[in-house]
């Protein structure tokens, strides 16, 4: 039977690796384990890579807590530039051989490979991360409502901008990304309809470097900053790093994604400028994964879907301006409540 799992919101860890490097790819393996079973989550990076601040990191954060609560020594695999899908393949039959349970996609890009490695290795539990499509019944499919939490950044833009002028950048003009644009953009107007929302994409298909390319992000910023935006929003992973740099340069806004950007250590230096984020709890999902697996022995499978009703999306309130601000939270508690009680329908496209 295919379950869905609540996703619980989950802190961040953090913890040294000692770094390997193997055929598919460089990896590390955590020194907290004590055996068992499973020898741990063996996770596979999406283009970016650890050291994001962002969708990666968070799924890092998951590996690293399952790791030290269930006493086991997990893999991580970065991705390689140009890699094919047969390498994504091999990548994740590589951590399967090697006893590591649950093997983690970690992205979209990973749904072919998924599927053939699922189907190789029926007694292991695959999972993959923004994907999910009719699998087999040993593949859990972690998806989110992006459009959610994306549209309470729109309602949080349209009552922070002061030029009226607001921008959306996305790493890679694909349909997941999609959802980010139209649930900000429909936040935005739902809130304030004469203001301008200018939407861009930094690359037709992420081997260009969409996600991976901070230049781009923040040559994009420049562009839309230029053209008065002030306030920024970035679903673009590591990109999204360059745009957060040239809003804090030109002393606007920048709206984080996926993680908490304003808590990011490699980001400090422009925190004061992250005014939120729009949370995907990656995290959370990697850790309920590895914990039904391998403390539970009951492994998920079909959708596990995050929402604001059970905590898998919502938004960052670590920016005391952003928490502070009376109106803007009652804005923002008032359209939460008309998206759970579905009065409030979001767009995905």
């Amino acid at each position: 039977m295919r379950r869905v799992s609540r996703i619980a919101v989950a802190g961040v860890a953090t913890a040294a690796l000692a770094v390997t490097v193997s055929a598919c790819g460089s990896s590390s393996s955590s020194s907290t384990g004590k055996g068992g079973a499973s020898k741990g989550v063996g996770l596979a990076y999406d283009v970016g890579g650890k050291g994001d601040q962002s969708f990666n990191d968070a799924a890092y954060a998951g590996f690293q807590k399952a790791d030290k609560e269930f006493g086991v020594s997990g893999r991580d695999i970065e991705p390689q530039d140009g890699e094919s899908d047969a390498d994504k393949v091999q990548r994740l039959e590589t951590l399967a051989k090697a006893g590591y349970n649950p093997v983690i996609g970690v992205g979209f890009a990973y749904a072919p490979a998924v599927k053939e490695a699922a189907a190789k290795f029926p007694k292991v539990t695959f999972g993959i991360i923004d994907d999910n499509q009719d699998q087999a019944s040993n593949v859990a499919d972690m998806v989110f409502h992006e459009e959610q939490s994306s549209y309470l950044a729109g309602v949080t833009a349209a009552l922070t901008t002061k030029s009226n002028t607001v921008g959306f950048i996305g790493g890679v003009d694909v349909p997941l990304i999609h959802k980010f644009e139209a649930g900000f953009e429909q936040g935005v107007k739902d809130t304030k309809k004469n203001i301008t929302v200018k939407a861009q994409y930094l690359t037709q298909t992420a081997q260009e470097g969409g996600f991976s390319s901070p230049d781009k992000g923040e040559a994009a910023a420049e562009g839309q900053i230029g053209a008065g935006a002030d306030v920024v929003y970035a679903a673009a992973g590591l990109s999204g790093q360059g745009v957060i740099k040239a809003a804090a340069a030109h002393k606007v806004w920048a709206i984080g994604v996926d993680s908490d950007q304003y808590n990011q250590a490699a980001l400090s230096k422009y925190k004061d400028y992250i005014l939120t984020s729009a949370l995907k709890n990656v995290e959370g999902a990697v850790y309920d994964l590895a914990k039904s697996v391998i403390k539970d022995k009951k492994p998920l499978s079909g959708d596990i879907r995050g929402s604001l009703t059970n905590g898998g999306v919502g938004l960052a309130d670590s920016n005391p301006v952003f928490k502070n601000n009376a109106t803007l939270q009652a804005a923002l508690k008032k359209a939460e409540a008309g998206i759970k009680d579905g009065s409030i329908t979001v767009k995905t496209s």
